[in-house]
């Protein structure tokens, strides 16, 4: 008999940013039962999972709004104990504003965290020391607004996607420098491969959906790590934010979908759609719709459960990956647009 996809998550949580709340929640993984929320400066926007230190760390960009329309910037990047849920310390990066992406490296002690641009210089990446919370570093990456930040399983490359910049961004993370631009016409998020071989990024940016004229054909670049460069392109009907890849390789893409509406010229947020991918041979595997605009993907440990945070609907969507059924959907609690956001998949504690 086939064991059920929420066999062995006892105590494992599953960690959910509500933007608007502004708040991190924390909900069980077996059951999906809500275990409280803490409150974090406003606006956070994504989160990372450190195991070592056992840290949930939070961004926090802006004081209201989101990348092209917010009230200004915020320095933030905080600290949080997923286990008791309180706030352990809120890190300010100032002059740095705008931090956003994240990405750990475990082995070398390492957080990096993408930072937007000022009139005296460029995008970069903060590097913090994770044990002592501490920036230790600064790469640029040569954009305005690096937004989403992964790097390889080596913990030697990083890659920035950037919003309007037609680049993607690849630093040498030892060295401290930008090493290459990868033409990409205006990207979201991004994945790397376990190997470290090949990048796949979301293009074009979500904004150009919006824009009068040509469009870059919606869907996932695939960049070869080794010779900086495009090599294959994976179309979606939608365009596409959020990219994660499982343990187990599948490439799941978030796309998001607009409906016509005669009070708008954009349309109107429709249900969004989950697109899974073999990531080695590229082939579309199936679709299963979720909430309205999703913005976040994550996956259990063993990659057999896939979450979707969507903002607009303020919910996230549990799908079961081999079927490609819903399981559940969690209710985020917001205070107002936008709703859920980053996500975090916290194994239980070690005995």
């Amino acid at each position: 008999m086939q064991q059920s996809p929420r066999a062995g998550r006892d105590g494992d949580v599953l960690a959910v940013i509500s933007q608007s709340g502004p708040t991190v929640s924390f909900f069980d993984a077996a059951s999906d039962r809500l275990l409280g929320a803490v409150e974090v400066p406003a606006e956070p926007h994504e989160l990372c999972f450190a195991p070592t230190q056992r840290l949930l760390w939070c961004t926090t960009a802006y004081q209201s709004g989101y990348y092209h329309a917010n009230s200004g910037r915020r320095t933030e990047l905080t600290a949080i104990d997923p286990d008791t849920r309180r706030v352990v310390e809120v890190v300010d990066l100032s002059p740095e504003h705008g931090p956003h992406g994240l990405a750990l490296d475990t082995s070398r002690r390492r957080l990096y965290v993408s930072v937007e641009g000022s009139a005296d210089r460029p995008g970069g990446v903060v590097v913090i020391d994770t044990g002592t919370r501490r920036p230790v570093g600064r790469i640029d990456t040569d954009a305005p607004g690096p937004h989403w930040f992964a790097i390889d399983p080596s913990g030697t490359t990083g890659y920035a996607t950037n919003k309007e910049a037609p680049f993607v961004s690849v630093v040498d993370l030892e060295r401290g420098v930008l090493t290459a631009k990868v033409e990409v016409p205006g990207s979201e998020g991004l994945a790397v491969t376990a190997d470290g071989m090949e990048v796949f990024v979301a293009a074009p940016y979500a904004g150009s959906f919006s824009a009068a004229g040509e469009r870059p054909v919606a869907g996932i670049r695939v960049i070869d790590a080794r010779t900086a460069s495009v090599v294959d392109l994976l179309p979606t009907e939608g365009i596409v934010l959020p990219v994660h890849l499982t343990s187990t390789g599948m490439l799941l893409a978030g796309e998001l979908r607009m409906a016509p509406d005669p009070t708008s010229s954009l349309g109107r947020h429709a249900p969004g759609r989950l697109t899974v991918f073999r990531a080695d041979t590229r082939e579309r595997l199936g679709q299963v719709e979720v909430g309205r605009f999703p913005l976040t993907v994550t996956s259990s440990p063993d990659g057999r459960i896939a979450y979707v945070a969507c903002v607009v609907s303020s919910t996230v969507d549990v799908v079961d990956l081999e079927t490609l059924r819903t399981l559940a959907r969690l209710d985020v609690a917001k205070l107002a647009e936008p709703g859920a956001h980053g996500l975090a998949y916290i194994p239980r504690p070690a005995a």
